[in-house]
């Protein structure tokens, strides 16, 4: 028989993706990937990510900078409105006409000065709000004063003083006291239109209490005087008493001796015209002896 010889076939291996197999590059730890296997190479991922990052960067900082700078603008905006609102506050309520009225102790300047105090002070709108239903309280010789907004420009400041009757002199001060012979203000300063009160008995004064004398039918007598010489516009610097509670009023280095109550309203009534003719003279007018009709009276030179 003849052998058959039997070839054997040759085992083929499967050929391998030249295109996805990676080559070693000679004396290097590099590999090179060659072919097309669907993924970016690193190098062109590693520089495409690194310009999307760059523009992912600037975006936020261009964003930023918009805000910055419309936060500034609006910034700018709101304090140029608000100087502009104060410029407006400040010169269009300015105060540039001021009426006082009822002021006698105090000079009008004095008076405004009281009332105008502070930076605003002479700002109608602020004042208005400052004096809103109330006036200037505790200053001395003053009940109180009301303020009135006339216009945006113009105020009015009326004075109601204490009704003083008198002072009298004491320790080196005056001490202010009202009909009532109550004790109201203390000064070292003389008030004009004022009369001193003299030939009181007295032995201390205490603030806001009546004045401890032994007849306080004295101040009834004060306050009809005080009167009378308002009404006939007649302002005397000092008012004695003696001690029969007869009167003595003094103008200057004259007297004028009234006496008792009896008739005094005519008394003063006449006194009125010759009191120009006293002017300068040093002596007593005698008032003491009047009787009704009485038209000539006698004045002795010291």
């Amino acid at each position: 028989m003849k052998k058959q010889k039997v070839r054997r076939k040759k085992e083929t291996k499967p050929k391998q993706n030249n295109r996805s197999r990676p080559e070693r590059l000679n004396n290097t730890k590099l590999r090179l990937v060659t072919g097309n296997t669907g993924r970016l190479p690193e190098l062109n991922k590693v520089s495409s990510t690194g310009k999307k990052a760059q523009t992912a960067f600037k975006a936020p900082l261009a964003e930023g900078r918009i805000r910055w700078i419309v936060a500034s603008l609006c910034t700018v905006f709101v304090l140029l409105l608000c100087a502009s609102a104060v410029f407006y506050f400040l010169k269009h309520y300015q105060v540039t006409t001021v009426y006082v009225e009822g002021s006698i102790h105090y000079t009008n300047e004095q008076i405004m000065d009281i009332v105008m105090d502070g930076k605003l002070g002479h700002n109608s709108l602020y004042l208005s709000f400052k004096y809103k239903d109330k006036g200037v309280d505790n200053v001395p010789f003053v009940q109180s004063m009301d303020v009135d907004i006339l216009a945006r420009d113009t105020i009015k400041i009326t004075v109601y003083e204490k009704a003083l009757a008198g002072y009298i002199e004491y320790l080196g001060r005056y001490m202010y006291f009202d009909k009532d012979g109550i004790v109201v203000e203390t000064s070292e300063q003389r008030t004009p239109g004022i009369p001193q009160v003299a030939g009181l008995q007295f032995g201390y004064v205490v603030m806001n209490e009546k004045l401890p004398v032994e007849n306080e039918e004295v101040f009834e007598d004060i306050l009809d005087i005080t009167q009378l010489l308002n009404k006939y516009g007649i302002q005397a610097d000092r008012i004695y008493f003696d001690k029969f509670m007869e009167k003595t009023l003094y103008f200057g280095e004259a007297k004028v001796k009234l006496g008792s109550n009896k008739d005094i309203d005519e008394k003063i009534m006449k006194l009125k015209p010759i009191l120009p003719g006293l002017e300068g003279k040093k002596g007593t007018l005698r008032m003491d002896n009047y009787t009704e009709g009485m038209t000539d009276f006698t004045f002795e030179l010291d």
